[in-house]
């Protein structure tokens, strides 16, 4: 993880795909931000409590244990977390699932595999990066 004085936003990053959420993680942390990862709903919960200064929640919608719906509902219904934003990343989502998530205030729906570009696009609109740092990706092969 960065040191904080030179990471931008905390970031929680579920999905139970561990290989996809460490490819996740390892862009984001490029762009500066400080990624916690969780493959449950009850490790991201655990995550959220011990750390109060995460800032965006980025979930999977379908994971076998408990759904990234329930989690969003979990922090829809708590009252100190109910505004926090998050980003959904699904392969699967239906009409009820996107109903759901406008309901419960997505800011955005993502398709798997996530086009990389349009997320950070969204981040960086989110968090702009703070003046005078360099930008990470600079000269990097996308």
């Amino acid at each position: 993880m960065n040191s904080p004085a030179l990471s931008r936003q905390q970031l929680l990053l579920v999905d139970d795909e561990e290989d996809a959420l460490l490819e996740l993680a390892e862009l984001l942390e490029g762009e500066g931000f400080d990624c916690f990862t969780a493959t449950s709903v009850k490790l991201a919960l655990n995550h959220l409590t011990r750390h109060p200064d995460i800032a965006l929640v980025i979930t999977d919608l379908r994971m076998p244990e408990e759904s990234g719906m329930s989690l969003i509902k979990r922090l829809r219904e708590h009252t100190s977390r109910q505004h926090l934003p998050v980003i959904v990343m699904s392969g699967h989502a239906d009409m009820d699932d996107v109903s759901d998530m406008l309901r419960l205030q997505v800011l955005d729906l993502f398709r798997k595999p996530i086009y990389h570009v349009r997320l950070l696009e969204t981040l960086n609109n989110l968090f702009p990066q703070p003046v005078g740092a360099k930008l990470a990706g600079e000269g990097r092969e996308r």
